[in-house]
């Protein structure tokens, strides 16, 4: 699509402000954003497909490591020193967390010909392509942690910018429909990568860059596709100094209430959702009696089955949650249903009910992935001044969560010497799932 020339207003350059909105104040806010929506117009189908296909090759190279990658390396260089699996993905996550939000705000920034977020999707992807190249060139467990940190912060930029870009130009009647398309694209991401992993497993260098190649590729294509307003002329009020960065990280709940709402529910679910997925091939592992470096080919059956819930949940929720005006209700459904997933897993005595629990589980990534997108964007602030920066923090909720329960979950196996150490961390991801719908209820502004 060649998105409309019209050129973005001139932004703020300053922290926004710490007192507290008034009710009169957020009724305005929310009437001006509904008009706003309503002018903005909608997007085409091919604007579309290719974000979605865009997303699905950020996805294979960044997930990929989570799913499969690291555990397949960790266990090769490490031996039964599995705990150093949390150890790297907890130090990625702290490095995106340090990055994303300076990210955002100089993408709001950024003056070029080729607009404000394009340069920051194909830096963002270089960046974590020279990561992966670390990770597989690597020859100790230092070296791929080092690799993945700077992975980490390459592809978070670039997931983080397409975000941006649709909050850029989507209007709120199609949210939830790409939301249910472009969830699809990232959740479907890790199967194929599970499937490379299962198949190349001890070919590190094909393991990490063949990922990284499609995502490279895929960027580039939606790059030469998506039409960006010239940003040169943009000025600001003031400068970007390091005192305004660094109050730019944050953000005043009591001006925007439902924001964070939607920040502490998406933290709670990603935080369960981690503690899940960092330990899924050593769980599967023990309950299976199957070695680890093996065990890539049975990940990747049960997540060949998985993306039919998948597909189940987003689309339903994505397109359902559009057609009736609801988003709440979806998002608490989805953080129950995972919990229900993880304690079916707990339980199994055998693959079969392994594989309800995870299809269960996949419903409920599904439905929250394409709903709880919508969501944040009907309650995004500041979307045309400040959209890079408020997209990041959003997104901080995401890395937070995956940078703390690695440890976490790195802690608690151990404390747990012996034992059914990974039934814990499956139980308390229930919780943690499930408490994170319950939070989105407190959301106003949005049904």
């Amino acid at each position: 699509m060649n998105a409309p020339d019209n050129r973005p207003p001139v932004p703020s350059g300053g922290a926004f402000p710490i007192g507290s909105a008034t009710a009169a104040e957020d009724i305005e806010h929310l009437a001006a954003a509904a008009t706003e929506d309503t002018n903005r117009p909608k997007v085409s189908k091919s604007f579309i497909t290719l974000l979605a296909l865009g997303l699905f090759g950020t996805y294979l190279a960044f997930v990929t490591p989570i799913a499969i990658s690291l555990a397949i390396r960790v266990d090769a260089l490490a031996p039964n020193n599995d705990e150093y699996l949390g150890v790297i993905l907890g130090f990625g996550s702290l490095a995106a967390l340090l990055f994303s939000p300076l990210g955002g705000q100089l993408s709001d920034r950024t003056r070029s010909r080729w607009g404000r977020r394009k340069p920051w999707l194909i830096g963002g992807v270089l960046v974590g392509l020279v990561g992966l190249t670390v990770m597989a060139a690597s020859p100790a467990v230092l070296g791929l942690g080092l690799g993945w940190v700077i992975a980490q912060i390459g592809l978070n930029q670039t997931v983080n910018t397409f975000g941006t870009i649709q909050a850029d130009k989507l209007p709120e009647n199609q949210r939830g429909k790409v939301g249910a398309i472009t969830g699809f694209a990232t959740m479907v991401a890790p199967v194929f990568g599970a499937v490379v992993g299962g198949m190349v497993g001890n070919q590190p260098f094909i393991l990490f860059l063949a990922p990284g190649a499609v995502a490279l590729a895929l960027v580039l294509v939606f790059i030469a596709y998506y039409k960006d307003a010239d940003s040169r002329h943009l000025t600001f009020d003031s400068p970007l100094t390091a005192k305004v960065v660094i109050s730019k990280y944050v953000f005043n709940p009591k001006r925007y209430p439902d924001f964070a709402w939607n920040w502490l529910g998406r933290f709670l679910f990603f935080f369960g959702l981690t503690l899940n997925t960092t330990y899924t091939a050593f769980f599967f592992s023990e309950r299976l009696n199957i070695p680890v470096d093996e065990i890539g080919a049975t990940v990747a059956t049960v997540g060949g089955i998985g993306i039919l819930g998948t597909i189940a949940g987003v689309f339903l929720g994505g397109f359902l949650s559009d057609k009736l005006r609801r988003r709440k209700a979806f998002v608490l459904g989805s953080g129950i249903l995972f919990g229900i997933g993880a304690l079916v897993m707990v339980v199994a005595p055998d693959l079969t009910l392994l594989l309800v629990g995870s299809l269960l589980c996949n419903i409920s990534i599904g439905v929250f992935s394409a709903v709880d997108q919508a969501l944040f964007l009907d309650v995004l602030p500041e979307r045309d001044t400040e959209a890079g920066r408020f997209v990041n923090i959003i997104q901080l909720a995401n890395v937070s969560a995956q940078a703390i329960a690695p440890f976490a979950a790195a802690a608690v196996l151990a404390l747990l010497a012996a034992g059914d150490r990974y039934a814990v961390i499956f139980v308390a991801a229930a919780v943690f799932t499930v408490a994170g719908g319950l939070v989105i209820l407190k959301v106003k502004g949005v049904r």
